[in-house]
């Protein structure tokens, strides 16, 4: 993230991860609406007839489990950069706030 707080680099940072960060939020949200879908994947493999019985198949199934491994995994993602972005703006409107009183401060000595 940002090492110290200069507000131009907090903006680079901002705009050169922008990107990165909608990738991870599209990925987050592709593997939710597909988990979805392999859960009625995998109901539908089920030897079950009863809807309960397929839907405890479909969860208990290993690759059910790896989706979400990964769903984890990408909320995991997700989460840090949307913290490093909150953090980045942050940095701006701290120097702002600091700007605004150095002014004030500024024209309370004339």
């Amino acid at each position: 993230m940002i090492e110290e707080r200069d507000p131009n680099k907090a903006i680079d940072y901002i705009l050169q991860n922008g990107k990165t960060f909608a990738k991870a939020k599209a990925e987050r949200t592709y593997i939710e609406e597909y988990r979805k879908s392999l859960k009625a994947i995998l109901m539908k493999r089920s030897t079950e007839n009863a809807i309960g019985a397929q839907e405890r198949d479909a969860y208990a199934h290993p690759e059910y489990q790896e989706l979400l491994k990964g769903l984890k995994e990408a909320v995991e993602v997700e989460e840090k950069l949307r913290w490093d972005l909150v953090a980045a703006q942050a940095v701006v409107e701290i120097w702002r706030t600091q700007q605004a009183n150095a002014r004030a401060e500024g024209r309370a000595t004339l």
